[in-house]
């Protein structure tokens, strides 16, 4: 016996859950008993409660007498693994502590034990350089998988801890495939590679390894076709670019590289902890959902997604190994902190704590499961837009799973539920650039596990006396370390061969990262410069060091201008034109209208300014300046460029945001009522889009800098851009819940409408803040903009307008449950489009009042003005607004149960959601569908709706995907 008592006992969990005692296997019983002898496996020895055993197995709709269910299969399950425990002896295996048990680790043996121990073993073989031993024990762990892990198992908890396992086994299978190409094993593997390829095609890192091994095998073509597809799908599924680590591997392609040696290594997982991941896998919280006009909205959900955050590391790091050394510190040599752990991250400007910071996140982000999050808080931009707390915490909130329209308003709300949503995750984030404490105390997590990487100038010694940041000062680069990152960008070889030259650039640079490496990009550009010459020019050149280490933040022009005066004419203006976009990044089109040229002209002109380091292309197609470039920009522009020519650079720039915003937003509802729009007078060159889905991916992608355009305009006079501009974000904000940047663009454009005098302005924006007001349950701030702009469009005699805010307080009033009063403005609204001839406007309401009368129960009345709706909508050839009236049809008939009939509907309404391209609102009709299905006693036919819906929640990375989970659960649960 050992020390818990028992004989040794094995345990396979990597395929379906099997159980053996020497080698007689055991009948582990029902499903929901083996759930819970897999939970308690998994947590490895660690208690779990009652509760959360209760959520794991049933999620949030337990059976009644749960607890006394799972009480009998713990008894059940002592008896099973302890057979000869005497009667009234307590358990030594299966343990109660407090309100829950544990299963004592000793003698029990595990595949996944196994698994895990030989992916660290591996792990450490690779770092001693014995990659064979590491491939074989590799492939012996990833032999011990039986198929699906946990298979059969039901739950949330099986379900969550399910997924996990499966990427768990896909990154060491990539990890050993790696090991495999690095030994030259490439044409052994390619099969594998390309059959693994096609099962997961949106797996960059899997088309990596195919590349590699079709380029060394000679069939470099092949390569390229297979990068072609891959971007085409994922352009087309996710309506995303490859990552930049694949696009350098196409582009080392295209060079055609011998080998591709410089094919970007990835570390090995941590598997260490992959029983603590799976801890919180599980029951989440319910989320509402609603119909028709949108009166329900969802709640926070469930994490679903896993961040990746993190800027591309910097591929010729140097230097910095002292602070390496120290951050490495900070975490324990395996596992997991038990604390959240704040790395401080302090210095100069352009001393490199932001490529520090990355470069280091990058290095442990495998022992970080749960992802990364990275933001720049600009707490020092030379613009003065600091980003506020709240903005930083919705950013995470959206990228961890969390609906849009669910973030609360109030930083204080907002710190919770991030708080809550991060509790018992681990992830690392990065906040760049803080200001002070007081924007870094918000978004730091309250529960252990995390770490957080901070980075300013100022040393905030504030963070560090009330929540124990670990200061890490970065100050210059040392000598040595400064020659090695000239070498690693210049060549080893050409530094070696003139070192007094080396020197002499490194001391003008004032052994500054920032400027060496603008110093290092333009000299590797000219290969037969020689260094002396270099250092020459950078010593006659104007501007000097000493002030910028002086001064943080001040002046770097010696190295900037030697870099800035080596442009050609066109690439200089732009470069100085870019610091008037106010935006945190800016992409091509943008920069084309500042200089007046056009997209195709500007892109050369990009590539120039980032091949001097003068600029950075942080994603595919957007670029942004470092802080102080930014501000150098600025001073030049000042200086070089006469203020007639800024004017006009900031027109042509408003002009093309305005215009481009219009053409979205009619490009998303081509039937709205139209802004009137001034005559465009400049070579703005505005976008124009095809589909809704280009113009949700530049909304979506701009959205941010969209943002702070409305303020720009507003503050640099350009008034009737500024509240046209937010007029033509109200249908994009309002459908993906973006309320509170309705908030902030309508009340700026509130302002402009005003000092223009502009009736029409100040009603629109009225407008927009009541629909926001009316979205975050402010009723009565709702009823008094919407009321305000009623009487503004009354007074301009405008009837689409009047109409648009009888609608929108309809919208409140059925919200506030006020039926009638709803009805009654509705019927306003429908008699003003009618005055107009405005038939979408008319087909609108009738949708929207059939939606009311579903509300009050008058289902037979809902029927009634749908069809006339869908009428009207067919008549205009309108598919949007027909699917949404077929949707409200279903719904209808689905109360009255009418089942074949709602299904029918619910089938019309997704076909032509489906032939627009709208996969959420596809998604969101499957759903009711499902649900007609299930009245209809059609389990499988349910089933199969929401398996759909959940497929193209996951494309598009919808948050609501969970809930749909959460559904097949219940399925699952129900039929078992």
């Amino acid at each position: 016996m050992n020390a818990c008592g028992n004989e040794s006992l094995r345990f396979s969990l990597l395929g379906p859950l099997r159980a053996w005692r020497q080698n007689t296997e055991l009948a582990l019983g029902p499903r929901q008993q083996r759930a819970v002898l897999a939970t308690l496996l998994l947590r490895h020895g660690r208690p779990v409660g009652i509760g959360e055993l209760v959520d794991g197995i049933w999620g949030t709709d337990p059976p009644a007498g749960a607890v006394s269910v799972l009480r009998t299969y713990i008894s059940r399950l002592r008896a099973l693994l302890e057979p000869d425990r005497p009667a009234g002896e307590s358990s030594q295996l299966l343990v109660s502590i407090g309100d829950g048990y544990a299963l004592c680790p000793d003698g029990v043996l595990s595949d996944l034990d196994r698994f895990e121990d030989l992916a660290a073993r591996a792990t450490d073989l690779r770092a001693a350089g014995d990659d064979p031993g590491a491939a074989e024990l590799l492939r012996d762990a990833l032999e011990l998988w039986q198929g699906t892990p946990l298979a059969g198992l039901v739950g949330p908890h099986a379900v969550a801890t399910r997924t996990l396992l499966e990427e768990q086994r896909l990154t060491v299978l990539e990890t050993r495939l790696r090991i495999e190409l690095d030994l030259g094993r490439h044409a052994q593997v390619l099969p594998e590679l390309t059959a693994l390829h096609e099962a997961h095609p949106l797996r960059e890192a899997l088309c990596e390894l195919v590349l590699v091994a079709l380029h060394r095998g000679g069939r470099r073509a092949e390569a390229l076709t297979v990068y072609a597809d891959t971007r085409r799908t994922l352009v087309d599924e996710l309506g995303i670019e490859p990552g930049p680590s694949l696009r350098a591997l196409h582009a080392a392609l295209l060079a055609d590289e011998p080998g591709l040696r410089d094919f970007p290594e990835q570390e090995a997982p941590d598997t260490g902890g992959l029983a603590d991941l799976v801890d919180t896998a599980g029951a989440g919280t319910t989320a509402g959902h609603g119909g028709g006009d949108g009166d329900g909205v969802a709640g926070p959900a469930e994490i679903a997604l896993r961040p990746s955050q993190l800027p591309p590391d910097v591929p010729m790091f140097a230097g910095r190994r002292t602070q390496l050394s120290s951050a490495a510190a900070l975490l324990p040599d395996r596992g997991h902190p038990e604390t959240t752990v704040i790395g401080l991250i302090s210095g100069m400007a352009g001393a490199g704590k932001t490529t520090l910071a990355v470069h280091w996140a990058h290095r442990i982000a495998h022992r970080f499961p749960d992802g990364s999050l990275y933001v720049n808080l600009r707490g020092y931009t030379p613009s003065g837009s600091r980003m506020e707390p709240g903005e930083a915490i919705e950013t995470f909130l959206v990228a961890l799973g969390v609906a849009p329209h669910a973030v609360p308003e109030g930083l204080d709300a907002q710190t919770a539920l991030y708080r809550s949503v991060l509790a018992g995750r681990r992830v690392v984030i990065v906040l760049d650039n803080a200001l002070d404490t007081e924007q870094v105390g918000p978004l730091l997590p309250a529960a252990p596990g995390c770490l957080v990487i901070v980075t300013s100038r100022s040393p905030l010694s504030g963070l560090v006396a009330r929540h124990g940041a670990h200061p890490l000062p970065l100050g210059l680069l040392a000598a040595e370390e400064s020659l090695e990152l000239l070498a690693r960008r210049l060549g080893e070889a050409r530094v070696h061969a003139e070192p007094d030259a080396g020197r002499t650039i490194v001391g003008l640079c004032a052994r500054l990262p920032l400027a060496l490496s603008i110093v290092a990009a333009r000299a590797a550009l000219h290969p037969g410069f020689r260094l002396a010459d270099i250092a020459a020019e950078l010593r006659e050149d104007d501007g000097s060091l000493d002030a910028f280490v002086g001064d943080p933040g001040t002046d770097a022009r010696g190295a900037f201008s030697w870099s800035y005066h080596a442009l050609s004419p066109e690439a200089a203006g732009l470069f100085r034109r870019l610091a008037l976009h106010p935006g945190p990044d800016i992409n091509a089109a943008a920069a084309a209208a500042l200089v007046g040229v056009s997209t195709r002209q500007v892109r050369t002109l990009l590539t120039e300014l980032t091949g001097a380091s003068l600029l950075t292309e942080r994603a595919p197609g957007r670029f942004v300046f470092h802080d102080l470039l930014r501000a150098y920009a600025a001073e030049l522009t000042e200086v070089e460029d006469a203020e007639p020519v800024r004017r006009a650079a900031l027109l042509r720039m408003h002009d093309h945001f305005l215009f481009t915003a219009h053409h979205a937003s009619l490009t998303l509802d081509p039937f709205r009522e139209t802004i009137p729009l001034p005559t465009i007078t400049t070579d703005a060159t505005p976008l124009r889009f095809n589909d809704r889905g280009q113009a949700t991916a530049w909304l979506r992608t701009e959205r941010y800098v969209l943002r702070e355009i409305v303020g720009h305009a507003a503050a640099h006079g350009f008034d009737m851009h500024a509240w046209r501009t937010a007029a033509a974000l109200d249908v994009y904000f309002n459908r993906l819940g973006y309320w509170h940047d309705l908030l902030d663009i309508n009340s700026t454009a509130l302002a402009s409408a005003r000092a223009l005098g502009s009736v029409t302005g100040q009603a629109y924006s009225l407008c927009g803040l009541g629909f926001a007001h009316s979205q975050l349950n402010q009723a009565a701030l709702a009823q008094r903009c919407l009321e305000d702009a009623l009487e503004l469009f009354r007074s301009a005699d405008h009837a689409s307008g009047q109409a648009r805010v009888h609608r929108g307080l309809a919208y409140l009033c059925n919200r506030t449950d006020r039926r009638d009063a709803a009805l009654d403005h509705y019927a306003e609204a429908v008699e003003l489009y009618r005055s107009e001839g405005d038939l979408s406007g008319d087909a609108g309401v009738l949708n929207q009042v059939a939606w009311t009368y579903i509300l009050i129960g008058e289902h037979e009345k809902a029927l009634e003005r749908c069809e006339e709706a869908v009428l009207l909508y067919q008549e205009l050839d309108d598919p949007y607004g027909e699917a949404s009236t077929q949707d409200t049809l279903g719904y209808a008939l689905h109360h009255l149960a009418r089942y074949p009939e709602a299904i029918e509907r619910f089938e019309r309404s997704a076909r032509l959601f489906h032939g627009i391209g709208d996969r959420y609102l596809e998604s969101d009709v499957l759903c009711h569908r499902a649900d007609a299905h299930l009245a209809a006693f059609d389990r499988g036919a349910a089933r199969a709706a929401l398996e759909t819906a959940l497929a193209l929640l996951e494309e598009v990375g919808h948050a609501n995907a969970e809930q749909v989970r959460r559904k097949l659960r219940a399925l699952e649960t129900d039929a078992g």
